[in-house]
């Protein structure tokens, strides 16, 4: 079992199960949407942001969606990492039918898929050496306009098939693609992508 430096916050109960049987790491549930009028847990999540820094790990449906970007407003963000699962059609387990938009949440992915959701975000495996990053120029939001991923008539069709193509949300906002992008990929590797 990998043990993670940061604070993994979740939406509910049943994600946390999931990811106890995946990592050793201090899991924090919000509650679902009861997190935007819990003004006590958002002081706590703030000490813990500043004390070990935090993961945010929500369903990558529309509801998860609305608790990430609360949470990155009533954050620090600078101690914010944000991990995203691949939008998965199915349903869990425990359920007797799928979720409204008939996506997998946390509760429902693969150890596996959960364990490179984590790793892609920059989280801190306490067991493993950390390898040297090269320094890299960060993909900006210029670039993606020269990508032509922002800026024309046809550019959330290609930031559609981009995130396809890459197993990220479908709900992923612009910036929130540019950050995605430069947890994961160079600008080079990035030109590569849209080339193939």
């Amino acid at each position: 079992m990998k043990r993670i430096r940061e604070v993994i916050v979740v939406e509910g109960r049943y994600d946390k199960n999931a990811l106890a049987q995946v990592v050793d790491a201090t899991v924090v549930t919000l509650g679902g949407f009861s997190v935007f009028n819990d003004k006590e847990k958002l002081r706590f999540l703030r000490r813990l942001a500043d004390k070990r820094g935090l993961i945010v790990l929500t369903d990558s449906d529309g509801a998860g969606f609305v608790i990430r970007n609360y949470l990155k407003g009533a954050l620090p963000g600078a101690q914010i990492k944000q991990a995203y699962i691949p939008d998965i059609q199915g349903k869990e387990r425990r359920k007797r039918r799928p979720g409204r938009e008939g996506k997998l949440g946390v509760e429902g992915m693969r150890p596996e898929v959960l364990l490179e959701s984590l790793r892609r975000c920059g989280a801190t495996f306490l067991d493993e050496e950390m390898a040297p990053q090269a320094d890299k120029a960060p993909i900006t939001k210029a670039d993606l306009f020269a990508l032509g991923l922002s800026g024309r008539a046809d550019s959330a069709a290609r930031r559609q098939a981009l995130l396809r193509k890459l197993d990220l949300p479908e709900h992923l906002t612009a910036n929130g693609l540019l950050e995605a992008l430069n947890l994961l990929y160079s600008r080079e590797e990035l030109e590569r992508l849209l080339e193939q």
